[in-house]
């Protein structure tokens, strides 16, 4: 069912109020159209807003006008994944030169937020060939998460081995510190801080240095949490990923039974300051290194029996427990167990 104006109106309301408690970055506003007046702000913007003074070359209808400050981005500042659907979604992807958290709701969904991170790395190599990446953690997330398979780095997402870095800092606060230095060196195509829970260092004020040194930089920092609450960062996109089912692999004859095919991602908008929540299923080829989108909802895909057709006859009627009769009267409880019998059971 299709979000009424008075409901859209109410929901962008409570998500600039929510900027302005956060101090983040706010919503996207349209940008002058051509044949406006240069220097000025066309009207239609949201009151409270003063007229201030914009470059007159920004005329651009690829341009994307921010509130705060009223800073403007072309549309090379996103990170396009390729799906058309879900990059308009993100108002023109995700920001290049940001900070973007990756939210598992799970510790089982580790392994779909490290391979949605490592996806969209590869995407931000081909155009930074030769940089590594540095990817910092404490050994608690290592040791219950893992780490990447070095075969399968290159095998699916092209990433060498050697291109890849580790940090394992025994603290949260080292680790902080480590990725917020990272953040400010262009010699790493980007930083990933992976993290576990909700701890209470990384507040508003350390995810808006990270934040801060990532725009300075020009590199993207993806912050990856584990099972933690969804609790208020700076990061003006927060995608909620977890595995979605895989389909059959795809063959020139077509799709091939009681196969598995590309891994599937199951992403939630859950957070963004230029779409309303959605979710989508993406897919990622490995071969091209690009994101598909998959618009079905498939079942999970479970191999064939390996003896052929189900041996096992039609289930008739089944009973938990056959019928008793009566119970003798030496069988009936004494006096003093029936208030057992009779009371609710009490916990504790």
């Amino acid at each position: 069912m299709a979000m009424s104006a008075v409901a859209r109106e109410t929901v962008f309301a409570l998500r600039r109020q929510i900027a302005k408690i956060e101090g983040t970055l706010p919503e996207r506003l349209q940008a002058p159209a051509p044949g406006a007046i240069p220097g000025k702000v066309r009207r239609g913007f949201p009151s409270g807003i003063a007229e201030k003074q914009i470059p007159a070359d920004i005329t651009g209808s690829d341009r994307t006008l921010v509130r705060r400050g009223l800073a403007v981005a072309s549309a090379d500042a996103f990170l396009r994944t390729g799906i058309e659907r879900f990059d308009t979604a993100l108002g023109g992807g995700l920001p290049r030169a940001a900070l973007s958290e990756i939210h598992g709701l799970e510790t089982r969904d580790a392994g779909a937020v490290a391979g949605f991170a490592f996806s969209l790395v590869s995407l931000v190599l081909k155009e930074k060939q030769g940089l590594p990446i540095l990817w910092v953690g404490t050994a608690e997330i290592f040791h219950e998460a893992g780490l990447p398979y070095a075969r399968g780095l290159h095998a699916l997402f092209g990433i060498e081995p050697e291109q890849l870095l580790f940090s394992e800092a025994p603290k949260l606060l080292d680790a902080l510190w480590i990725a917020e230095e990272a953040a400010r060196m262009t010699a790493f195509a980007a930083v990933i801080l992976e993290i576990r829970g909700s701890p209470r260092l990384l507040d508003l004020t350390a995810t808006r240095r990270l934040h801060a040194r990532a725009q300075n930089a020009g590199r993207p920092v993806l912050l990856l949490r584990q099972a933690g609450e969804a609790d208020p960062t700076a990061a003006p996109v927060r995608l909620i990923v977890s595995a979605a089912p895989a389909v059959s692999r795809e063959t020139v004859a077509g799709p091939l039974a009681g196969s598995i095919g590309r891994p599937a991602f199951k992403v939630d908008i859950g957070k963004s300051r230029t779409a309303l929540p959605g979710q989508f299923t993406l897919e990622w080829n490995p071969n091209e290194h690009a994101f598909a989108e998959r618009t079905e909802n498939p079942v999970a895909v479970v191999p064939a029996s390996q003896r052929g057709a189900d041996p096992a006859p039609a289930s008739g009627a089944v009973l938990a427990f056959p019928a008793l009769a009566a119970p003798a009267s030496g069988d009936q409880p004494s006096r003093q167990q029936h208030p057992a019998h009779r009371s609710p059971r009490r916990a504790g």
